[in-house]
């Protein structure tokens, strides 16, 4: 069995301390998150379906050095994920944001909002361009 190379790794915290029972971790192609001690449920979200991130730090988070990363994704079962009260928020963010770009180069996907376009459509590019003269 392969094992998966994490890239970044953390714990939800209380109080600035990593005292609960739920763990994030990054890998170059997938979000994960852990909960639970006895019974664990595992979700994971895979970064090129990431449509947007959000980086939230209340005034009580700063004052113990953690904050809340919202990660928005075209996921159906976790189309929102809050990674909560985890250390060096901005610095996860922007990680997250580079591997879900390089994730989409990968798959040579990219996805554009249109305008007057009905919400929830998407328009993916492929890179292929046809022959048709858009004037036409």
């Amino acid at each position: 069995m392969e094992s998966i190379e994490y890239l970044w790794k953390d714990r939800k915290r209380r109080l600035g301390l990593p005292l609960s029972f739920t763990r994030y971790c990054l890998s170059e192609d997938r979000l994960f998150c852990e909960t639970g001690l006895f019974n664990l449920k595992s979700d994971e979200v895979l970064l090129y379906r990431v449509r947007d991130l959000q980086m939230n730090i209340s005034l009580g988070q700063r004052i113990f050095g953690v904050g809340t990363v919202c990660v928005i994704s075209s996921d159906k079962s976790i189309p929102h994920l809050d990674l909560k009260n985890i250390k060096q928020p901005r610095q996860v963010k922007e990680l997250i944001h580079q591997n879900v770009e390089a994730a989409k180069d990968k798959r040579r996907m990219r996805t554009t909002e249109l305008v007057g376009a009905e919400s929830g459509e998407e328009y993916h590019d492929t890179g292929d361009l046809d022959d048709e003269d858009p004037l036409d």
